[in-house]
């Protein structure tokens, strides 16, 4: 079974994120990027049916050379080998761009599955996985919890939360599958696999080698468009309730939760 992982790079959610001066970006020189952790859970995924059923797990990331960093780590985990669609021309494109480059990249592999997190953290889109699986011509199944591939390895059902239920999906292969928090827990990178990681093909590519204009991508040929970002309103201090009982803090409470609160 041979499984294509697509990974998008992101801050590290314990980085303290500042505005640009522009107000339409974010400053870059000090964040920690990491691989989004819904694209982890899509690695972890991917290792596991190759463990069961064989084949490769090709991991694919989108972005500048730091990219590389996060394509590194999902090798280290144990996928086989990596690409790296690199481009200036990339810079400040959409869903719809990013999905493009990577359907071009992905249409001349075979494939029997796709991963992708079901939203990036950062931007909270959820827009590229089903978009590439438009582009791709393939069935999408969205924020996936489980997964259960038929012993041929032909076709699986997946299970996705519905309002306190579970809606089963069954579909043939190839598919593409948005990876949700609890498909499983993603493992950590052993010192082997770390140093085994270095030896693996990674590749990069352009859009010329994609075959494709860079007219089309970028911040020009973006169909959302940054406005402004603001930080989100500064919290009050809190208050601390006085009072000699607990009776007496829990009266004052009952009043502040009516005068000023206002939810009583």
């Amino acid at each position: 079974m041979n499984i294509i992982v697509c990974l998008k790079q992101v801050p590290d959610t314990e980085t303290q994120i500042k505005i640009s001066q522009d107000k339409k970006s974010i400053e870059e020189s000090d964040i920690k990027w990491v691989m989004n952790p819904y694209d982890e859970f899509g690695v972890e995924e991917a290792l596991r049916l190759k463990e069961k059923f064989g084949g490769e797990v090709t991991i694919i990331g989108l972005g500048p050379k730091r990219v590389t960093e996060s394509i590194r780590t999902a090798l280290a985990m144990g996928a086989d080998k990596g690409i790296l669609i690199n481009d200036p021309a990339l810079e400040g494109s959409d869903a719809l761009g990013v999905a493009k480059a990577l359907a071009a990249t992905i249409k001349g592999m075979g494939f029997d599955l796709i991963f992708t997190g079901q939203r990036a953290v950062d931007d909270d889109a959820g827009i590229v996985g089903i978009t590439l699986a438009e582009f791709l011509g393939i069935p999408h199944l969205p924020v996936i919890v489980k997964i259960e591939v038929a012993e041929d390895g032909k076709s699986l059902k997946a299970h996705r939360p519905v309002e306190g239920q579970t809606l089963i999906i069954e579909t043939g292969l190839p598919a593409l599958i948005t990876a949700q928090k609890g498909l499983n827990e993603p493992r950590y990178a052993s010192l082997p696999g770390i140093m085994k990681a270095k030896k693996k093909p990674l590749e990069e590519k352009t859009l010329a080698d994609l075959g494709l204009n860079p007219s089309e991508f970028g911040k020009g040929a973006s169909k959302l468009k940054v406005i402004e970002l603001t930080p989100p309103p500064q919290r009050a201090a809190g208050k601390i309730i006085d009072g000699e009982s607990p009776e007496q803090k829990a009266a004052q409470l009952a009043k502040l939760l009516h005068e000023e609160a206002k939810v009583l």
